[in-house]
Order: C-alpha cells, then structure tokens, then sequence
C-alpha cells in the first residue's frame, strides 16, 4: 500500500488533533476522528467524524475497521480497548504497551529510575500515615499527585507542611484514587525536548524549549532555551534516551527541571504531540504534527532544525469570561503584523480553557519574546457581549 493512501483514526477532536489533520489533509491522508461532541475543533477539517465518547468499545473498533492506523491526541483514554485491538493485529501508535506505563505517572516515573534515568525522589501514597512518613524523608514542601488523569496543575497539590497533609489528601480524592507524592525540586528552569521516533526506529531530536507556566498552566515556550551547551545536549540526549525506553512510534514530549546546579531531571512524558511544541509550526523546518504524522504513516522523518528564535504564548480564557468566545483585539494584532495567531475554534470560552495561540519568530530571543508580550497584551479571548 502506498504511504498516502493510508487512512488515520485519531482518538480527540480537539486542537492537537486538528493540528494533526491540518497537516494529514496537506498531504493527502483520509482522516477519521473519535470525539464526543459534534463542535469539536476537529469536526469541521476531519473525512468522518465518529460521534462517541473515548471509552465506547464499540466506536473505537469501527474506526478501527476503518483505517490502517490509529493515534490519539491525549492519554486518558481506556488503554485496554486499544491493548485488545493491537492483539488483534491492528496498528496503534504510539503502542499500548507505552500508553499504558506512562499514562500511570508513578508506574512511568519508575521505569525512567530503573532504566538509570535522573528523577525525582517518589514514593506511591496510600494512606496520610504514607504521607507523613514522605514529609520526614523529603522535607516540605512537597507535590502531591493523582497517578492518573491530572494535567495543567488538576491533580496536583503542593503540601506545604505537615497541616496541609489531611486536607491535600481529602482534595485529591481521599485515597479513592492512586496518588504518589515527589520531593519539591528546588529548580532554576522549565523546559521541554520534543522527540519523534518512526516505524524503522529513526529518532530526530527537536530543539530544546524553556518553559513558564502561570498557576500550573503553560504560559510561555521560548527556543531556544536558555542553559548551558551541557545542559543543552544533556538535556536532547535524554529525549532521545527516553523515545528508546518506551520503543514509542509518533511524537513524544519529554518535559524535564533544571536544578540550581544544573541537573537534569525528567518531569513527565507525554506519547503524543505537546502544548510545548506548537512553536515548531512556524519555527522548525517540520512542524511535530507533521512529523507525528509522517511516523505513524511510515514516511521518512523531517529536518526538525530550528529556522530562528521563537516564542509561544497560550492564549486562555480571561478570568470570569464565560460563554460564546469572541477574540479582542484580533485585528490590531494583525495590523500591527508582528505574530501569527492560531484559533483552535472551541465555541465556548471559559477561564483558563486554551483556545488558541500566537507565535513569534525574530532575529534573536529577546526580541521574539518582545514582541509576543506585545501581541499577548492586545488579544484577550472573553465571552461575546449581547
């Protein structure tokens, strides 16, 4: 079968895969999505929509019937239909199997210590007793996690001493869910490595990414980062490492901490496409979803080499901003010409909800994040009035 005739399910119809649809379509794939709700940001751009939640048995497996390949733009899903379908001979990637650890933080982040990579100290929660022993060995604070589900700052809680422990634990379910808690890293950076591996086993490393995040949500991508050549190359070389412990096919984000001594340790993984990464459409000679796509397809992989200084910023939903979306300032900001503006096309704003994105590519840094400041000053998503 020729590599474009191939057809592509995506488990989420939202921005991430969109994105990767916008790309599939540019270069001629049939495109099913998997999404519950009809006005998803996908719907629109996508050959069929397949209208079910993402743990319907049933709809998965007619679009499985019906493509050659399936990939999906989050994790929380049910792994166990697509652990089933891929015993059955279908082709799902990035694999089940490596869904399935990372999709556990605490069962991902103790495959990276045992495969000798950099973390920090853990330990799974099962009681407060647990909890208070945790605070003894790491010292406060502490972060408090769901071993599943959480992202964007939900499921997380910073234990500040040993007070907060019982109402921590209440917040986070009570010991109803699986928790871990990690020692506090004492950090000088945030960053990413964006990492994409394809069927015959090539890996290309993307540039590395600094990240800030604003109550626990990314706020900001700047490339390149700005650490040490050490850190640098240390930094993409776990990237790589990571992308051979999991054996994954597709797009990864290996986001990571820089210590005050310049250590590196790993945060998370994500097997999928990444909020951090949205600088390569315009800022790398191969966008990841361009990329994601061209893994899972068996087509060769890109140049993924930086094209110049760039900066990301979300755009979210203002505080108190509830309804119909309308985007202010959306003219000024292409007058002034200085970003590219993406709108992912949720209907619906909500405070702190992303539903979109603007991006900046300039001489150096310095001026990118100058000028992405400005564009974000003068675009706030709100509800329409009247």
């Amino acid at each position: 079968m020729n590599n474009l005739s191939k057809k592509i399910g995506i488990i989420g119809g939202g921005q991430l895969g969109k994105m990767m649809i916008l790309d599939a379509k540019r270069l001629g794939f049939y495109v099913i999505t998997l999404d519950p709700s009809e006005s998803c940001p996908s719907h629109s751009i996508s050959d069929e929509h397949i209208l079910a939640s993402f743990d319907d048995e049933k709809a998965i497996r007619t679009m499985a019937e019906k493509v050659d390949v399936i990939t999906y733009e989050f994790e929380h899903i049910n792994v166990d239909i697509l652990k089933k379908l891929e015993d059955e001979g279908y082709t799902i990637y990035p694999t089940a199997k490596s869904l399935e650890i990372i999709q556990n933080k605490y069962n991902q982040k103790y495959t990276l210590l045992k495969n000798d990579i950099a973390v920090p100290d853990f330990m799974l929660v099962q009681s407060t007793e647990d909890l208070i022993n945790a605070g003894q060995k790491f010292g406060y604070p502490m972060m408090l996690k769901t071993c599943t589900g959480g992202y964007d700052g939900k499921g997380n809680y910073v234990v500040e001493n040993e007070k907060l422990i019982e109402e921590s634990y209440r917040q986070l379910g009570n010991g109803t869910i699986p928790l871990m808690v990690e020692r506090f890293v004492d950090l000088k950076k945030e960053i990413s490595v964006l990492a994409c591996r394809g069927i015959n086993g090539e890996i290309t490393v993307y540039p590395v990414g600094e990240n800030i995040h604003v109550d626990s949500i990314l706020d900001e991508t700047r490339v390149p980062a700005d650490i040490s050549k050490k850190c640098t190359e240390e930094a993409m070389e776990l990237a790589h490492r990571v992308m051979e412990i999991f054996s994954g096919v597709g797009m990864f984000c290996v986001e990571m901490f820089v210590t005050k001594d310049d250590n590196i340790l790993i945060n998370e993984v994500a097997p999928r496409p990444h909020n951090s990464g949205h600088y390569t459409i315009e800022g790398c000679l191969t966008s990841q979803f361009e990329q994601h796509i061209r893994a899972i397809t068996g087509l060769p992989l890109g140049d993924v080499s930086l094209r110049c200084p760039t900066v990301m910023r979300n755009l979210l939903g203002e505080d108190g901003e509830s309804g119909i979306a309308y985007y202010e300032g959306l003219d000024k900001v292409y007058n002034d010409g200085i970003a590219k503006v993406h709108i992912y096309g949720k209907e619906e704003v909500r405070p702190k909800r992303k539903m979109g994105h603007i991006t900046v590519c300039a001489d150096t840094i310095d001026e990118a994040v100058e000028k992405a400041e400005k564009a974000k000053r003068g675009l706030r998503v709100i509800s329409q009035k009247g």
